[in-house]
């Protein structure tokens, strides 16, 4: 990991902390994002081509907007039962 731009090693540590602190408020727990989420990066772990490092950068920026479109999902069922079935 030594020969890896260390602007990409940031930005792998980075995106690998927001995703842990997204998640905190997993539907399925958090017991049960964490393990699956650090196979998820220990799986590339390996990569050493910086094209690549960035690809699986750009999947986990992905992934995380995914994350994010849910709970805001979540949020507008939760708001729109509440005030809907009043």
């Amino acid at each position: 990991m030594a020969s890896v731009n260390p602007e990409l090693r940031q930005q792998v540590i980075s995106i690998y902390k927001q995703l842990l602190y997204l998640g905190r408020d997993y539907p399925q727990g958090y017991n049960y994002f964490r393990p699956r989420l650090h196979r998820a990066f220990m799986a590339n772990a390996n990569l050493t081509d910086e094209a690549e490092i960035r690809r699986a950068i750009a999947r986990a920026q992905f992934v995380q907007k995914e994350i994010e479109a849910l709970y805001y999902l979540k949020r507008y069922r939760t708001l729109r039962k509440r005030y809907d079935g009043a």
